[in-house]
């Protein structure tokens, strides 16, 4: 095993013997050599496609569906992940027999390599990990562009799901892939990596899109924190489309829903509003899930990325279901929607029905949805109280939360900002300050939260907005600073889709990524000025100066 996907890694190194995150080793390796199949196939694609062979779009979902199966916190089932390898296997061996005929030379390793036997299957993966590629540059250059690449595949799904799906999006994905078997110059995989950033753009407008169509703009909304006396089910992670059809099962079945975690900003949409029996937000960010499920007493759905290991003594135990691309053995699992069709939710609504209400633990409320379409809408204002001096500095705090104590720092920012400045947040980073009492700046909260961490597409588009009233060249001249918080892959993707717009002088923490080695360090530091956070009131005091 060698994992360095996460910020939570060993020693900021990388972890060898079981992941922090709670994945074993031969969980690990399983995904390895997923990846490794999903290069084949990758590879396959990008040959036949050369060779004038239709590769169908099914092909790069069925990539972005498996890659999004190794994000962090996804995936703890072995006998799952040996489902996908065969599953990807047989697309590989399709792929081969379509395009066999019509090309010519020899293929990587990972395209030609079949087998049915799990022994082997593990001798394999033992060999096809990240460490396969010596060269720290080129190891580095290259998981960059693969872990940016499972963010990008994440946005892709949820995106697809709701029926919103672009050929580029998946080309891109294929042809990333297949670049990383291939002997390539510095320069051209440094090349590759900011394409990366531009398709995450493309990727989480796609992505808006879909969400806005099915469900409205996100509106300026006061959510609550407190609970009903009625029995509920708490659905976490990402999936809107999950979310919709949850509601609509639930209607009138005397069972309320909560939103944990990502969630949250589901209540930020007009069509979700129309349900009484959403009443609001329960608990906190991800890591904080045993000591919430256990407290919330009802059935937990779990739709995307988050689920965190499950402890025998965790009471939620036979009360947590997951659901799409997420696994954790034991488990009872929601199965995918037959088109044209919902999934069937009915056994989470009779176990609520036996189940006591939540247990009380906040009470009050929180603003949120201040996405793109709600914030241009207040633009004039905005602007008006930039010109006035009344807001001196926006600061993006957006990205992930997680479990180490020196992310404090985030919430120190938060406290310790002048009156004068305003918070722009997207992703779970925003439960480290998004219920301290921070004030407005004439009727402008201090905290805008645009939702999900796909949603800082929308904080972008503020940004360009902003960059095109103010009449300026370039959006590095604007009032606004970087203060970004990662963990996860999908988070790689969104720094990457900044940089591709241009941002520079992004700060980032808590601590910089294990995956990228010094060199490719100096390469971002010198042309983007990326810099590690530090302390907190030190970096405030240059955020305040433009540094």
């Amino acid at each position: 095993m060698f994992c360095f996907q996460c910020q939570e890694t060993v020693k900021n190194q990388g972890c060898t013997v079981k992941g922090v995150c709670g994945k074993e080793n031969d969980t690990a390796i399983l995904q390895d050599l997923l990846i490794f199949n999903l290069k084949g196939i990758s590879c396959l694609a990008k040959k036949g496609k050369e060779a004038g062979v239709d590769i169908k779009k099914e092909t790069g979902l069925f990539v972005a569906k498996a890659l999004f199966t190794t994000i962090t916190n996804v995936n703890f089932n072995n006998e799952n992940l040996y489902d996908w390898i065969r599953q990807a296997q047989k697309v590989k061996k399709e792929l081969n027999d379509q395009v066999a005929g019509k090309i010519g030379g020899d293929l990587p390793e990972a395209a030609t390599w079949f087998s049915d036997n799990q022994d082997e299957w593990l001798a394999k993966a033992e060999t096809v990990g990240v460490l396969s590629t010596e060269n720290e540059d080129v190891r580095s250059l290259r998981e960059l562009l693969v872990l940016g690449t499972k963010g990008i595949s994440a946005y892709a799904d949820h995106a697809a799901v709701l029926g919103v799906e672009k050929d580029e999006i998946y080309e891109f994905i294929l042809e990333a892939l297949a670049s990383t078997t291939e002997e390539l110059t510095v320069d051209e995989m440094t090349a590759k990596v900011l394409e990366a950033g531009n398709m995450a753009v493309t990727t989480m407008a796609a992505l808006d899109e879909a969400n806005t169509k099915a469900y409205g703009n996100p509106e300026i909304t006061e959510v609550n924190l407190g609970v009903g006396t009625n029995p509920g089910i708490l659905i976490s992670g990402h999936d809107l489309k999950d979310m919709e059809e949850l509601l609509k099962q639930t209607e009138g079945t005397g069972v309320d829903v909560y939103t944990h975690g990502e969630m949250l900003p589901a209540n930020y949409y007009p069509a979700f509003k129309k349900y009484p029996h959403l009443k609001g937000n329960y608990g906190s960010s991800w890591w904080h899930q045993n000591k919430d499920f256990e407290s919330f007493n009802g059935p937990i759905l779990m739709t995307t990325n988050c689920i965190i290991p499950i402890k025998k003594s965790n009471t939620y135990k036979d009360r947590i279901f997951t659901t799409g691309v997420v696994s954790y053995p034991e488990v009872k699992h929601i199965e995918e929607r037959k088109e044209g069709g919902q999934k069937d939710f009915s056994k989470l609504i009779e176990l609520a029905k036996t189940c006591e209400p939540p247990e009380e633990i906040e009470t009050g409320k929180i603003v949120g949805g201040f996405a793109h379409d709600q914030v241009l809408a207040l633009a004039d204002k905005v602007v008006d109280a930039v010109k006035s001096g009344a807001i001196k500095r926006f600061i993006v705090m957006a990205g992930c939360d997680g479990r180490q104590k020196d992310r404090a720092y985030f919430t120190e920012v938060a406290e310790k900002l002048p009156r004068d400045t305003v918070i722009l947040t997207a992703g779970c980073a925003k439960y480290r300050y998004n219920k301290l009492d921070l004030g407005d700046i004439g009727g402008i909260p201090r905290v805008l939260d645009a939702g999900q961490c796909n949603d800082s597409y929308s904080l972008a588009v503020i940004a360009l907005k902003l960059k095109e009233v103010f009449e300026l060249d370039d959006i590095n001249d604007l009032p606004i600073s970087f203060d970004i918080g990662w963990y996860e892959q999908k988070a790689v993707a969104v720094l990457l889709a900044l940089l591709s717009l241009g941002v520079k002088g992004i700060r980032l923490g808590p601590t910089v990524p294990a995956f990228v080695s010094p060199n490719v360090l100096n390469v971002l530091v010198e042309n983007f000025d990326i810099k590690a956070i530090d302390d907190a009131e030190k970096d405030i005091e240059a955020m305040m100066q433009g540094q």
